[in-house]
């Protein structure tokens, strides 16, 4: 019997790459909620589907890059 917690779960480095000037309130939510503060700093986290719908709303400001 296998689950979801035996294979070793791939990662996202999020890194903030444009300024939150103009952006609407769900977006500036978004960023916080991802770690994002700043230009140029970066987070990692798990690629699970709410965190890749995150990256969605914001991904005009954000690169994403995958960590093995």
């Amino acid at each position: 019997m296998s689950s979801a917690t035996d294979k070793p779960s791939a990662t996202l480095r999020v890194t903030q790459r444009r300024s939150r000037n103009g952006s609407d309130k769900a977006q500036l939510a978004t960023l916080r909620s991802l770690g994002l503060r700043k230009i140029g700093q970066s987070t990692v986290r798990p690629d699970t589907p709410v965190y890749r719908g995150m990256i969605h709303t914001v991904r005009h400001l954000v690169r994403v890059e995958e960590v093995d």
